[in-house]
């Protein structure tokens, strides 16, 4: 069986007749009275002791290692397989009145070792007195220790139950007056906060109708707008479409005299696409003219010379086109930044509301704490015994609530104080909205000229690619007749309004004026620049000579600024500008393919394609 056991140890000095110690161990059980054994150890005993048992510590050190044992046995005594064990051995079935044996076993898997062995005594009746006499001596001192305990605590008790009772009526006056003054406090919180929220809400109502009203208005305008451009460009569209209508006119009477001339002159064209098809071959032949192939040559190298002008300005106005995309990009990529911050800003409100709801849920959750409050002291008045740990309690409860009051009017005001920043704020987003639209609008507008431009450059495009086709078709129909003045030379156009009266050639002509073009692209900038190019075309029919008509040709090729790449692209029906002779354009021949404004005057001394292209 399992038994709890005190053991009590302790090392008696006998000076009587020799000056010895020993060491006594009793055991006894607290719920057993009779139980007792007894053990006293000399130092003769423990040196036989020490011999028989193989001990390493001497008399004055065992009584130490013996309760260190003991302790470890308290420790392991609650598992499950504990490894230090106290074992009580009797030879009798049942321990009654025969000697026992005290073991200290240390159990492992493969064997118990016993540290220690002590023979006990069993107590006789005289020993069994004794110990109940120490007892019984024991609980007598315990009880009027007791009793003096009790009679102080009861002084003090009652001493303090006056004092909690005279303190508590004072604590519940105090109580009442703080009940009074909360109660009129909190009703004129209510009050002003009730009023300032419903004053926020007005303001905020009014702000909404006010920007919806702007909105609407705007949104008006902007219909508006939208409709009266619609209505210009359906115009322009029919008025394009009649222009279109005469041109395909035009166009099948020109490839009716297209083919009457092919039927007439079948052989010539044998040879021009023999020409086409072997234009080194007409080089190396061509050495072998006259001076006049030679001056032919001069011409083909200067014309080369322009062509690479022309494709360098069409290089520089394609950069022009990049940087005005550029820019475009930038300014809508700064619509976008400025839509997602306003779009921010209407977030943050939204979450400031719920803000300030959640403090009026706060402030009707107070209200209902109080009232709890208020039913605690209630019950507070049944606990006598508890009172003044309860009062204390309540003190601290209300010094929580109060900072806890000042808090959230705290924060009451830093929510009105953030309310009237976020909405200066609105106002200022509201602002720059509206400049960026502004802008915007304008950026649509200049698109809108700078597409109707485009068109109206694509369509003088074709039309003057039909004219080449003519003039070709025209060159093969002379079958190599030129002008010629009675000098021998070709007749050149001389510039009376630039005070030249000698006639220069051609090529300076074309030089003179793409230098003064060149100049006036430097000088200006895009947006302008379209407005610029289009009352020049329509101011170039009161300009004389070969520099009349030279104007619409350069702005056909070069004076594009602002537009995208795709549209210098060449087609695949057209026929490329580059040798085209300006002065191809004044000939009455190709006159009805020529618009209105860009048609020379009757006054201008026109002078013949073949005088610049012989043969």
């Amino acid at each position: 069986r399992r038994l709890n056991v005190r053991v009590n140890i302790e090392l008696l000095s006998i000076s009587n007749p020799v000056h010895k110690k020993d060491l006594a161990v009793r055991l006894t059980d607290d719920t057993d009275p009779f139980f007792l054994y007894n053990l006293v150890i000399s130092e003769e005993d423990f040196q036989s002791l020490k011999s028989q048992q193989g001990l390493l510590v001497d008399f004055s050190a065992f009584p130490q290692k013996f309760i260190d044992l003991l302790q470890q046995c308290i420790q392991e005594q609650n598992k499950d397989i504990p490894r230090f064990l106290l074992q009580l051995v009797s030879s009798a079935s049942v321990l009654d009145h025969t000697p026992v044996s005290l073991n200290v076993v240390e159990t492992n898997p493969f064997k118990h070792l016993t540290h220690l062995s002590l023979k006990f005594l069993p107590g006789n009746d005289a020993e069994i007195k004794k110990f109940l006499a120490s007892c019984l001596k024991c609980l007598k001192e315990d009880k009027t220790m007791l009793e003096e305990k009790l009679r102080k605590t009861e002084e003090d008790l009652t001493r303090q139950l006056s004092y909690t009772q005279q303190s508590l009526s004072e604590k519940s006056r105090e109580l009442d007056k703080l009940k009074n003054e909360w109660t009129s406090y909190t009703t004129a919180l209510t009050n002003k906060h009730t009023q300032e929220l419903t004053n926020e809400k007005e303001r905020a109502l009014q702000a909404q109708a006010q920007y919806q009203q702007q909105h609407e208005q705007q949104k008006k305008e902007l219909e508006n707008l939208h409709q009266k451009s619609i209505q210009q460009l359906q115009n322009r569209l029919s008025e394009l479409e009649v222009i279109n209508k005469d041109l395909t006119e035009r166009r099948y009477k020109g490839d009716s005299t297209v083919r009457e001339l092919k039927a007439k002159l079948s052989g010539i064209e044998d040879e021009c696409q023999r020409a086409k098809q072997e234009v080194l071959s007409l080089r190396r032949e061509n050495t072998t003219l006259d001076a006049e192939c030679h001056e032919k040559e001069k011409l083909v190298n200067q014309l080369q010379t322009r062509v690479a002008v022309l494709e360098q300005e069409i290089k520089d106005k394609d950069q022009l086109v990049i940087r005005t995309k550029e820019v475009l990009d930038a300014t809508q990529e700064q619509k976008a930044i400025l839509e997602e911050s306003t779009e921010k800003k209407q977030s943050h409100i939204e979450k400031l509301e719920t803000t300030i709801k959640s403090l009026s849920a706060e402030l009707l959750k107070a209200n209902e704490i109080i009232k709890k409050l208020q039913g605690d002291l209630k019950t507070l008045m049944s606990k006598l015994k508890l009172k003044n740990t309860v009062t204390i309690q309540q003190e601290k409860l209300l010094a929580e609530k109060e900072e806890r009051l000042q808090k959230e009017q705290r924060e009451l005001q830093e929510t009105g104080q953030s309310l009237r920043m976020k909405e200066q704020e609105v106002c200022k987003l509201q602002e720059q909205l509206e400049t960026t639209i502004q802008k915007l609008e304008e950026s649509k507008q200049l698109l809108k000229t700078n597409e109707n431009v485009i068109t109206w450059l694509n369509k003088q495009l074709n039309e003057i690619q039909m004219a080449k086709k003519l003039e070709t078709s025209a060159s093969t129909h002379g079958g190599g007749r030129t002008a010629v003045s009675p000098h021998g030379m070709p007749d050149r156009p001389s510039f009376p309004s630039s005070g030249i009266n000698h006639p220069i050639s051609p090529l300076y002509a074309f030089q003179n004026f793409l230098e003064q073009a060149h100049n006036k692209n430097v000088n200006s900038q895009c947006p302008i620049q379209f407005n610029t190019q289009l009352s020049k075309m329509n101011r170039c029919s009161d300009v004389q000579t070969a520099t009349a008509t030279s104007h619409p040709a350069n702005k056909e090729n070069g004076d594009n600024l602002g537009l995208e790449s795709k549209y210098f692209k060449k087609k695949d029906d057209s026929i490329p500008l580059r040798g085209l002779s300006q002065n191809a354009l004044n000939s009455e021949y190709l006159k009805p393919y020529l618009p209105k404004k860009a048609q020379p005057s009757p006054k201008a001394a026109v002078t013949p394609a073949s005088a610049y292209f012989p043969g």
